[in-house]
């Protein structure tokens, strides 16, 4: 059943990996970029610290960058020194294409960019509970862990359970974020007892801003 599995992983990763054009070895070099974090990292401070929420915003960002730390570290600190698999770019036996020589390091299970991603995207679409912003912010995890794919340097089982860590991680990290929000009201230290971003209407503006932004950098990727 292993042996199964890991040939069609590799299977469906020389799938995506096999047809390449200019423009799309462009997009998915730009998005697979932590450069990228940056746009996305600055609105989304904005939008936290809007109003003035002062305590409330400082609580949601050190659980963002909780989750990001966790998330990081079970992926690069655990998985991958104790199962080191190749990262395709890496594996002698299979025909990868390489795209700017970006192989990465030896060993990718299981992918950070997934893991980060995906626990980012939970905790806020937990956070805000927007329609909109929701699927805005997981069509941004899975173009950015698909880029991972397309470029070589993961195998889809990297990912999805990249995913399957950073979505437990998230939703673990909304959850002690709602009962430390219920421990600080009880000592009056925040002003409400509801999670003040549900239903935020500058969640939606955020949505349009990421989605616009993938636009942008699509159009830049036929230059």
């Amino acid at each position: 059943m292993l042996d199964w599995l890991i040939e069609l992983d590799k299977e469906l990763l020389l799938l995506c990996n096999a047809t390449h054009f200019t423009w799309l070895d462009n997009f998915n070099f730009i998005i697979t970029s932590r450069w990228l974090n940056v746009f996305m990292v600055l609105p989304l401070l904005a939008i936290l610290a809007h109003r003035r929420k002062g305590l409330e915003a400082v609580i949601v960002i050190l659980a963002i960058a909780l989750v990001v730390l966790l998330c990081d570290q079970i992926a690069s600190s655990f998985f991958k020194p104790t199962f080191q698999r190749l990262r395709p770019s890496h594996d002698p036996s299979l025909d990868v294409v390489i795209i700017n020589n970006y192989r990465c390091g030896l060993y990718g299970f299981i992918s950070s960019h997934a893991a980060n991603t995906f626990g980012v995207a939970v905790f806020l679409l937990s956070l805000f509970r927007h329609r909109i912003f929701s699927v805005a912010i997981i069509m941004w995890a899975v173009l950015v862990s698909y880029s991972r794919i397309y470029l070589g340097v993961h195998f889809p089982g990297d990912i999805l359970v990249g995913a399957v860590v950073g979505v437990l991680v998230g939703w673990g990290i909304y959850w002690l974020y709602n009962r430390l929000r219920a421990f600080l009201f009880s000592r009056n230290l925040l002003s409400v007892a509801q999670n003040p971003y549900r239903q935020d209407y500058y969640a939606r503006y955020f949505a349009i801003y990421i989605v616009l932004l993938f636009v942008i950098l699509f159009a830049i990727s036929f230059l």
